[in-house]
């Protein structure tokens, strides 16, 4: 039995000390995945890889764990925590970016920064997608895996406990699916 399979047994069965013996075991693993995200994000984002774990740990329950059934339960509810924390952002930026309820200013006044078309994007595929998951939750979580995460095919394929021809199969599916229905939206 690996660590962290005996940490989430151990955190299943109520032990406090296991939750906080979790994070070192999957913190590198966690940033790899945040640090791919970001690198795809649009330049001048802020929030950093590091950031990203830490606020994905924070929501997780920090140092109060719930009880993980496994390795692929904890990293979909990771990947899940990412995507909600990145759509959240992109949702103030958007906001702020539409003015916010802000008085307009005159561009001569103020120095405005750049603020890429990405997030509309990233909204677009957040709204999609939940629609995808009401139909397709399993495929729907491949998205979350790949997309928001950054996971290979293998690293997906394995916390869904599916063969790497299934999540190729599934992907190709879900990026059809998403893509028809982005463009209805838009």
């Amino acid at each position: 039995m690996s660590d962290v399979t005996r940490l989430f047994c151990a955190i299943e069965q109520g032990d406090p000390q296991a939750a906080a013996e979790l994070l070192p075991f999957v913190y590198e693993e966690l940033r790899k995945l945040a640090a791919h995200k970001m690198a795809q994000e649009a330049p001048g984002q802020t929030l950093q890889p590091t950031a990203l774990v830490h606020e994905a740990w924070l929501r997780l329950g920090a140092d109060a764990q719930p009880a993980w059934k496994n390795r692929a339960h904890f990293f979909a509810a990771a990947a899940e925590a990412m995507r909600r924390i990145l759509v959240e952002r992109a949702r103030r930026r958007t906001a702020r970016k539409r003015g916010g309820g802000a008085e307009p200013v005159s561009l001569g006044e103020m120095e405005i920064p750049i603020v890429a078309a990405d997030d509309e994007r990233l909204l677009a595929v957040d709204e999609a997608l939940e629609k995808f998951a009401a139909i397709h939750s399993r495929k729907a979580e491949l998205v979350k895996l790949r997309y928001f995460t950054g996971m290979t095919f293998e690293e997906a394929a394995s916390v869904l406990g599916i063969a790497v021809p299934t999540a190729k199969e599934w992907w190709a599916y879900a990026r059809a699916w998403l893509a028809v229905e982005i463009r209805r939206s838009n």
